[in-house]
């Protein structure tokens, strides 16, 4: 669930329809989990998925049929034995990335413990992987007789979980797939023979940025927006480098609260919430307490104010975005 709360000034409408249309893109190319990923700013590489120079010979068709058999190398180093055709894809936090390249995963990311709720229809058949207690077993992902395994983050890869998956089938993963997401894309579709579709996702996706960002300027120059997580584990400011945070603040180059500054996150409560220097604020419902949204101090935030600002409700799967 996302919430704007906004002045209420000529420009609202305008300002919450360009957000939500951006949001749900960014979403679809990103992944609709909202989970906090540490250990971000993967390195870029001229070569997105790290491609022996030697198996390169027949990856430049736009097909699944056009790619053989290759090696590639993931933003952990690991050196990974692609199939020619991958057709059983298990990508966990990264279905919506796949649907955009015509690719229904054989199975799905699924967390109720993190407030993770699908929103696309073309998920609903798809058997879900259970995060609820932790990585899913081998055996559980086994089952599925995936032809390759994309991990979201390396938080995913931690604590022997690369190894094992790696056993079952060619295992790729990114150091944060939630950060740069036209990167991630065209990873993904370079990693699955997909090249031409995700090429054409990212091409619609930048169109829509640059359009609002022109518009935006009218509405939001010199202002700042603030991004709020409701989580199991907390409330927190969320910040720029990944999923909404990276949307609005890098991809839209809108304003940010000077508390977050260049961190990932950073914890909120109620002592806290007179500090945040912000004209509008999204709250994202992951699931967490929300009792703080009650108290008189979140009431007298002058981006809350029932009297002065305008609130709005929509519901979106964010993770991506």
């Amino acid at each position: 669930m996302l919430r704007l709360w906004a002045k209420r000034d000529k420009g609202l409408k305008t300002l919450f329809s360009i957000l939500l249309s951006c949001v749900i893109l960014g979403g679809l190319l990103a992944g609709c989990g909202s989970k906090t990923e540490e250990g971000y700013a993967a390195s870029e590489q001229k070569n997105p998925i790290g491609e022996d120079k030697a198996s390169a010979e027949g990856t430049k068709g736009n097909s699944v049929e056009a790619i053989e058999e290759r090696i590639v190398t993931d933003e952990l180093g690991h050196k990974v034995k692609l199939p020619a055709t991958p057709k059983n894809v298990i990508a966990p936090y990264l279905e919506e990335s796949l649907l955009k390249l015509g690719i229904v995963p054989v199975a799905r990311y699924s967390n109720v413990h993190d407030g993770h709720v699908d929103w696309l229809s073309e998920l609903d058949d798809v058997p879900v992987l259970d995060f609820a207690s932790g990585m899913p077993s081998p055996e559980a992902v086994m089952s599925y007789e995936p032809d390759i395994i994309i991990l979201h983050t390396e938080t995913f890869a931690a604590n022997g979980a690369y190894e094992s998956y790696a056993k079952i089938a060619p295992t790729y993963v990114f150091k944060n797939a939630s950060g740069n997401t036209e990167k991630s894309l065209k990873t993904i579709g370079e990693l699955l023979g997909k090249s031409a579709e995700a090429d054409t996702a990212l091409q619609a996706y930048r169109e829509k940025i640059k359009d609002a960002k022109v518009k935006l300027s009218k509405i939001t120059e010199n202002k700042k927006v603030a991004i709020i997580r409701f989580a199991p584990k907390g409330v927190n400011l969320m910040g720029g480098n990944y999923l909404a945070g990276y949307l609005l603040h890098k991809e839209l180059g809108l304003g940010k609260t000077t508390l977050i500054g260049d961190a990932n996150s950073a914890n909120l409560s109620l002592e806290i919430l007179p500090q945040i220097d912000a004209d509008y604020i999204f709250a994202i419902n992951q699931g967490g307490d929300r009792v703080m949204m009650d108290s008189p101090i979140w009431k007298s935030m002058p981006a809350v104010s029932r009297d002065m600002f305008m609130k709005s409700t929509t519901a979106i799967g964010l993770e991506a975005v």
